[in-house]
């Protein structure tokens, strides 16, 4: 007999409300019939979309062994009449594959001595159609069912009298019972904290949203994929760093008890991926979270993650075709055209992507020539008619500020926007033609930083002055950084020239499955504790 708690005392039952205690009190009684409530393994099963997918193996047999195609539903107009179809053809029977599913139940008709059930699983849903008749003793556990319960299924695949595609019943599997209501049908989640705090029911009851976290994965995968194929290696570094680097960011603070030592969760990849170069690992690549404790916004979680890509004897350049290839091939692993939309506006991926230069915008957008003798007066100027900080700030921050204001809102894109003030990336190789730019790309789509590239500085001596420079003026306690000099180390001992890139793996998916919000691509973003 299964072990359940059947909560039959009446101070037990005051613990529950009405619905709950009729889901206890059917649970009890499937208890009674011998079943386990809970369910176990259940083998052989076939996903949904590959039932639905075998459609085409249904047929119309007649009584005299005749066997006739049936018509395409999707063609049909909605005026066709199955019923009336199959009288045409003369006396007969839908005949099917055998086929076994299992899934949630999600919507359940009683029709006296027929019920009409959908399931669904990961892949999709279909429809049951179940006699009293056809599945004999498991009519008692067909009366038992309710809407949110996991059953199997053995039968048929159909079409129902209305053409739609469905499995008549001929053996019912009870899998797992829900104690608790599912959301209303026609009122669904419509709370957003409540849809991401219980992300199951969401997966479950919200249209659209099961599937594109699962195109999530297929990004993912495909971004993989792409750089396996070119010899790239993935590794998995540190998440505690004692050291904050690679990115300006506040981090998240911990320490580590038996060593007695502060530590941080990592804010980029960076560091620990560019000794790997040094190493000898001249492909190589990490997939992981991060995590920076900054504001939240539709465009920022403190958690998220990110692709750190590097390429020994590469530059800026080669990451462009790189960031092209890995995002084309996960709009072709998720089916969907170059062509997306994004709200109410349309985005054309089609490569090659749009190339220019961060002074370029910067003139068009400002009217500035940043080459001029009277740039800095002038960027100055309107930094303070956009009520930007200057007193104290560095030019070319001043500036950055400015483009930031100006610029990245009004990208559309997608657009590498190149070549940028070597000031502000430390980390960046600056033209040999003019030391004042940095080789670095940024990838812009709809106003949104996606990609972020360098061709990588790899002089110690240059990269130790400018670490220095990058901390210069900021107190320990506001910038939490401090001077890696392991890395240093590293560089000395010879890193190759190399093009760096990094890409914010949320806000791809976001725009790849048009969702306005980044909490809407993350199962399980960082919320408010409940009251």
């Amino acid at each position: 007999m299964p072990q359940v708690m059947t909560e039959n005392s009446e101070n037990q039952s005051d613990k529950f409300s009405p619905l709950e205690s009729n889901r206890r009190e059917k649970m009890a009684r499937l208890v009674e019939l011998g079943i386990d409530p809970w369910g176990g393994r259940f083998d052989d099963r076939t996903l949904i979309a590959e039932i639905r997918a075998a459609a085409g193996d249904i047929f119309y047999q007649l009584e005299d062994g005749t066997s006739l195609p049936l018509p395409d539903f999707e063609q049909q107009s909605s005026e066709f009449n199955f019923r009336q179809w199959k009288a045409d053809q003369g006396k007969g029977k839908i005949v099917g594959p055998r086929v076994r599913a299992a899934g949630r139940i999600v919507l359940h008709r009683d029709k006296g001595k027929l019920h009409f059930i959908d399931i669904r699983d990961m892949t999709g849903q279909i429809q049951l159609m179940v006699g009293q008749k056809q599945v004999g003793d498991d009519w008692k556990v067909v009366e038992l069912l309710d809407l949110g319960d996991l059953i199997g299924v053995d039968g048929d695949l159909v079409r129902s009298n209305t053409g739609e595609l469905s499995i008549a019943a001929e053996r019912i599997h009870f899998l797992t019972k829900s104690i608790e209501t599912p959301p209303d049908k026609h009122g669904g989640l419509q709370d957003v904290e409540l849809r991401q705090r219980q992300r199951y029911l969401d997966l479950t009851y919200t249209e659209g949203v099961l599937e594109r976290f699962l195109n999530r994965t297929k990004i993912v995968r495909s971004i993989r994929e792409t750089l396996n194929g070119q010899g790239f290696v993935e590794v998995e570094g540190p998440t505690l760093h004692s050291i904050a680097g690679g990115a300006a960011a506040r981090p998240f603070s911990t320490h580590h008890n038996t060593l007695d030592m502060d530590l941080t969760l990592r804010i980029a990849l960076e560091l620990h991926l560019k000794r790997l170069m040094v190493g000898g690992i001249e492909r190589v690549y990490e997939l992981g979270r991060v995590y920076r404790n900054e504001g939240i916004s539709p465009k920022h979680n403190p958690e998220f993650t990110m692709l750190e890509v590097y390429q020994a004897y590469g530059d800026y350049r080669s990451m462009m075709d790189l960031t092209e290839a890995c995002i084309c091939n996960a709009i072709q692993a998720i089916g969907q055209p170059f062509m997306l939309s994004w709200g109410d506006n349309t985005i054309d991926f089609t490569p090659p992507f749009a190339r220019r230069t961060y002074a370029e915008l910067f003139e068009e957008a400002t009217g500035i020539d940043t080459e001029s003798t009277a740039a800095e007066a002038a960027i100055a100027g309107l930094a303070k008619e956009l009520h930007i900080e200057t007193v104290g700030r560095h030019p070319d921050v001043i500036k950055s500020d400015v483009f930031e204001a100006k610029v990245e809102d009004a990208l559309v894109g997608p657009i590498f926007v190149m070549d940028y003030p070597a000031s502000i990336c430390p980390l960046t190789k600056r033209k040999r033609d003019n030391p004042a730019i940095a080789e670095r790309f940024e990838l812009f789509i709809h106003g949104m930083e996606v990609a972020n590239a360098y061709t990588e500085l790899n002089d110690p001596d240059l990269q130790e002055e400018l670490f220095r420079t990058q901390l210069d003026g900021l107190s320990e306690e506001d910038s939490m950084a401090k001077m890696d000099t392991d890395f240093v180390r590293a560089l000395r001992h010879g890193m190759p020239p190399a093009g760096g890139l990094g890409i914010g793996i949320d806000r791809l998916v976001m725009l790849l499955t048009n969702t306005q919000t980044i909490r809407d691509v993350i199962l399980f973003p960082l919320l408010r504790s409940e009251k």
